[in-house]
């Protein structure tokens, strides 16, 4: 059964819609003490064969990732869903907006399932339709919005990924952000980069060479975004008010405090990290850049890492000859990624060997064909 992004806030504000087509799994969620929840599992995969597909996102808790059967982040994960044309079933082991996105890669006949609804990013909620369209009426209003480019983060509903694809622009993911802002300076002079700003900014001040002073900050609550006319003509990128609530929690101070703490220590962040703290790291790089940062690294080498704390700690496991640490001294896990757990995915795998398909999740055709054009000039930039 599908579930519109409107259910979806119905249940993150604590709506029951269990008489919505059966979507909720009280009374039927495994308890996550069952001692047989790993047998299962692997049971209920085993049953499922080739008709399925379990993509992970490296936040997930260790688990889940040992049922994905491709482990990755949102953009190696959007590649993995539009090249499987064979399965009948993908489970995305993520959030809302990436199952969306495979959604749309995906053929009429596969279904996307995200084993809890409630599975959501606080990024993505920051950007409205509504929001963007005003904030876009602006911009046709000023003479500008022919020449600018909207560059959306993957981390983005689907609507505003149609909204982006309507009107030429692209989706671009912390991997590829300075590619596809590239290609926006190419195909404009101004580019509304939407919904984090961290990310727009780093991009365009420490790879592609622009001053802070090209920027400036839309703020959907304000009037005009807070700004006047003339620093919206003035600017080169327009970014969203926007940001991701695990990696905007670091600060300079953790740098300079772990720096002060372990001596020899690199410090290396994710591109959604403040500005201040991505000019002192030592190393910026999307996920699968910091993971092949730690694999590549010598023996014996050091490293405070600005992201979510599941990756960090499979990394520190994974490699015990190396100190691996979380960059902020307190405990943050990405808490609607966590929502994501193996009771959950159980459930989901053994109602369908049931014959019983819950939490689809499907995109509406119109918003589907736009978002659509948005993610696939992502998957052809170089």
């Amino acid at each position: 059964m599908s579930v519109s992004l409107t259910q979806l806030l119905l249940l993150g504000q604590g709506a029951d819609l269990s008489s919505e087509r059966g979507v909720s799994c009280d009374g039927e969620l495994p308890a996550a003490s069952d001692p047989a929840l790993v047998e299962r599992a692997k049971k209920a995969r085993a049953a499922l064969g080739d008709r399925a597909m379990i993509l992970g996102h490296h936040y997930q808790r260790d688990e889940v990732i040992q049922f994905a059967d491709i482990t990755g982040d949102s953009f190696k994960l959007a590649q993995a869903a539009a090249a499987n044309t064979t399965a009948e079933f993908i489970f995305f082991c993520g959030v809302h907006f990436m199952a969306e996105s495979a959604d749309i890669l995906t053929s009429e006949n596969q279904k996307v399932i995200l084993p809890d609804l409630a599975a959501g990013c606080s990024m993505a909620d920051m950007a409205s339709a509504s929001q963007v369209n005003e904030c876009w009426d602006v911009l046709t209003e000023l003479g500008v919005a022919s020449k600018t480019i909207p560059v959306t983060y993957m981390n983005s509903t689907a609507a505003i990924k149609s909204f982006t694809g309507k009107n030429g622009g692209t989706v671009c993911t912390s991997s590829n952000a300075k590619r596809a802002m590239s290609w926006g300076f190419e195909q404009g002079e101004k580019i509304l980069f939407l919904p984090d700003q961290h990310l727009g900014r780093n991009t365009a001040v420490l790879s592609l060479g622009l001053s802070l002073n090209d920027c400036v900050l839309w703020n959907p609550w304000k009037p005009r975004g807070g700004l006047t006319d003339d620093q919206i003509r003035n600017s080169k990128v327009i970014l969203w008010r926007g940001h991701c609530s695990v990696h905007g929690r670091f600060t300079i101070k953790n740098v300079t405090e772990v720096r002060e703490r372990v001596p020899g220590v690199k410090v290396l962040v994710h591109p959604e990290c403040q500005n201040d703290v991505v000019s002192a790291a030592d190393v910026v790089g999307s996920t699968e850049a910091i993971i092949k940062t730690v694999e590549q690294s010598p023996a014996g080498s050091k490293w405070a890492i600005g992201t979510e704390l599941n990756l960090v700690q499979r990394l520190a496991n994974a490699h015990p000859d190396k100190t691996v640490l979380f960059l902020d001294k307190t405990v943050c896990y990405c808490s609607t990624m966590n929502r994501i757990d193996l009771p959950h995915l159980v459930w989901a795998m053994e109602t369908l060997v049931n014959g019983r398909l819950v939490n689809q999740i499907s995109v509406d055709s119109e918003t589907a064909l736009n978002a659509k054009v948005a993610l696939e000039r992502m998957l052809a930039l170089p």
